[in-house]
């Protein structure tokens, strides 16, 4: 489903952060070059998961504007798996205790 060969990086405003089993999610709208906006939604592990590489239910919230790193979507659609991002204050998330040094 994702190109775990492939990485793209995401500068946006946060619209969603769903907290949720088996997977949370990161809805976030990046704008292009051309300034257009384009609607993406980011995979994640579980809550439980994410608990153990310093992530918590508040972490993101409606217009935070983080800049993740993903392996995107096979099909080409918007969207991808998070490996890594970068919050607003400089800290530094991944995906789950496993990805926490990347």
């Amino acid at each position: 489903m994702f190109d775990m060969s492939k990485r793209v990086t995401l500068a946006g405003t946060v619209s969603n952060f769903e907290w949720t089993n088996p997977h949370c999610y990161i809805e976030i709208d990046v704008p292009d070059e051309a300034g257009a906006v384009k609607h993406w939604s980011i995979e994640m592990g579980s809550p439980s998961i994410l608990q153990q590489s310093g992530w918590k239910f508040s972490t993101l919230k409606k217009g935070d504007k983080p800049t993740l790193i993903i392996n995107p979507l096979r099909d080409g659609k918007a969207g991808g798996f998070l490996v890594k991002a970068t919050l607003a204050d400089g800290r530094e998330l991944g995906n789950g205790p496993a990805q926490r040094q990347q």
